[in-house]
């Protein structure tokens, strides 16, 4: 199957140029990318009318299935938010539950042009099943204490087949919900493995103090020194390193992902994007859940991400908008090992999207690039293409399971996870 885009604006992020030309995908891959395409006749040619084809976005922290609580506990501490409501409804999960939740999670993420998920939750097998079925890719970053180190092993060696929509990687929930021996072993089996970690650290004030005062050590710097991080990885929201870990970050290849959203929204804080950057400290960009954020938007997030830095310095000036940009792509991708489709080129995944810039938020044409997360919205994103299907263009879905099937199962979910909480 060849698909064909043509009169399109190409953004590949090989460099920060945008191209006039023409872009073909091959079944799963991008198989053409120049001025004009002279190979074998297309099956299908798409006219982009000038539009803009770029990268699609890749969410680097996200909890998908924990759309169930969107709104639910609103205007609570992170603390009460926890374990008031979010845990107790977790303990209520039943078979197929998060399978539902997912693809609903999904939906919402192709509305935002987002091609790839790191996806942090329970029941690994039905965010497989969701991802597959709803032609999703998706990381998956399993940290439940009750799962054996035999069967991350199992996982680790299984999922991660090449052309796989689905990949997994090692990683616990924070510091202050798991074991020492269970951070040790997960440290040992990526050591095993020769692979990256993950995990929640440095999000709250009350989380760092709480290590300190068990381990005379700041989350990060704990967790460094048992051997966590040994083969680089990630922290998500990041909201408080000391100068030292700031500086084991850079040394060991830890990225920062920040999640400005869920971070503001929680009165976490805000992540000094900034000064992690001019440490030569790795970023990139998530959503966290529904739950806490309230939204899967890509573009929410890029904006936060860039503003935030502003006022909070008191400089205009501070977090390029298309420092930001690459941040949600390039960034993201390789911080979830997704190597093969971080930017537009030959022999990549043909995770793409368009942005429509004959939306009025995109007019008149000056920086588009800048402008995508300034004025950007989920409007302006006209298609999303996934391995080389479109699974949403002109603001309908292309999936395989009616849409009002997916709410309404969700919505049944959520009501028997929610009663008398």
């Amino acid at each position: 199957m060849i698909t064909l885009f043509k009169n399109a604006r190409i953004l590949t992020f090989k460099d920060d140029q945008i191209i006039q030309g023409e872009l073909a995908v091959t079944d799963q891959r991008i198989s053409f990318i120049g001025e004009h395409y002279d190979g074998q006749t297309p099956d299908r040619i798409i006219d982009c009318e000038g539009n803009l084809l770029m990268p699609g976005f890749k969410d680097a922290h996200a909890h998908t299935a924990m759309v169930f609580a969107r709104s639910k506990a609103d205007d609570l501490s992170l603390h009460d938010w926890l374990y008031d409501t979010i845990f107790p409804m977790e303990a209520r999960f039943e078979s197929n539950d998060i399978y539902h939740l997912t693809k609903l999670g999904i939906l919402e993420y192709l509305t935002s042009g987002i091609t790839a998920a790191f996806d942090m939750y329970f029941h690994v097998p039905e965010i497989v099943r969701a991802s597959e079925e709803m032609g999703f890719r998706s990381v998956i970053l399993a940290t439940s204490d009750s799962e054996p180190i035999s069967l991350l092993r199992e996982r680790f060696l299984t999922l991660n087949k090449e052309n796989s929509l689905v990949s997994y990687r090692l990683g616990i929930h924070a510091e202050y919900t798991t074991k020492p021996e269970r951070i040790k072993a997960v440290a040992d089996l990526a050591k095993e493995l020769h692979t990256q970690t993950y995990t929640h650290v440095g999000e709250t004030l009350d989380e760092v103090n709480g290590c300190i005062k068990r381990y005379g050590k700041t989350p990060l710097s704990y967790l460094v020194s048992q051997g966590f991080f040994a083969n680089g990885g990630g922290g998500f929201h990041c909201n408080y390193f000391t100068d030292e870990e700031i500086e084991l970050c850079k040394k060991l290849g830890i990225y920062v992902v920040t999640n400005p959203g869920s971070n503001v929204k929680l009165a976490s804080g805000i992540a000094p994007l900034v000064k992690y950057q001019k440490a030569g400290v790795k970023l990139a960009i998530g959503t966290d859940g529904a739950a806490s954020n309230n939204s899967l938007d890509m573009f929410k997030e890029m904006y936060l991400a860039s503003v935030l830095q502003k006022v909070s310095l008191k400089d205009a000036a501070a977090m390029d908008g298309f420092d930001v940009l690459k941040m949600a792509t390039v960034g993201s991708a390789h911080c979830m090992g997704l190597k093969d489709c971080d930017v537009l080129d030959v022999n990549k995944y043909a995770d793409i999207i368009m942005i429509d810039l004959q939306n009025p938020a995109m007019q008149p044409i000056n920086n588009i690039k800048k402008n995508i997360v300034y004025a950007g919205s989920k409007d302006i994103v006209k298609m999303t293409m996934i391995n080389g299907k479109i699974l949403y263009y002109d603001h309908k879905f292309y999936v395989d399971q009616p849409i009002q099937e997916i709410y309404e199962n969700a919505q049944r979910i959520t009501d028997r996870l929610g009663k008398n909480i």
